[in-house]
């Protein structure tokens, strides 16, 4: 596999992205396949400093636009420093979130142009689109409540803390993108073995 082979999950807060790549990436490199496992925000050294100030409650009056120019940032920097090289050297990528989040989050959540949130980031990732993704799909009610249970904060980080409506939004998002042919809508409402079987099904078409 010379070229290597993207792989990004989306999903609102709280669908078991984390979990369910972790389980892909320890069964692909049973199967032999180099697997580089990365996130975002973050992925880099400089990207995690950011994703703290993307993330960190204090910033809740942060501008829309400085907020998308901040993803930019991180993802221009993990694009090149991290996913780019990994495939050239025929590797398994695998994103906790990529372009699609400021999609669902920033145009659709936040109410901004959805045309110039995709350019900003066409820019940035220099044509290096996903060749898979996988949506997690859970009710925002559930996913918050998980994503709640795992928080250092009780009430969540800055993103958590978003009214239901926002969530509901970016949930939509999510759904009507599902409809395209990157794109694989998967059920996370069940056990995780469960979610796994089923990611392991398309991965069986579309990797092997």
């Amino acid at each position: 596999m010379a070229e290597g082979f993207f792989i990004t999950f989306e999903g609102i807060e709280g669908s078991g992205k984390t979990t369910q790549i972790n389980l892909l990436a320890d069964y692909l490199q049973e199967q032999g396949y180099q697997v580089l496992v990365s996130r975002e925000p973050g992925g880099t050294a400089l990207g995690e400093k950011i994703r703290e100030l993307l993330l960190d409650p204090q910033y809740d009056s942060m501008d829309y636009r400085t907020e998308i120019l901040l993803y930019a940032a991180d993802r221009a920097q993990h694009v090149r420093e991290k996913i780019k090289p990994a495939l050239e050297q025929g590797k398994v990528v695998i994103s906790d979130r990529f372009v699609d989040s400021n999609l669902a989050y920033q145009a659709a959540g936040r109410g901004l142009d959805y045309e110039m949130v995709y350019q900003i980031n066409d820019w940035v990732i220099d044509s290096t689109w996903p060749d898979l993704t996988f949506v997690l799909d859970i009710e925002i009610k559930e996913g918050l409540k998980r994503a709640r249970a795992l928080s250092l904060d009780e009430a969540g980080d800055r993103l958590e803390r978003e009214v239901d409506d926002f969530h509901q939004r970016v949930r939509d998002a999510y759904l009507e993108m599902a409809e395209g042919k990157r794109f694989a809508l998967i059920d996370a409402g069940g056990n995780r073995e469960e979610v796994q079987k089923n990611i392991k099904k398309i991965i069986a078409r579309r990797l092997f």
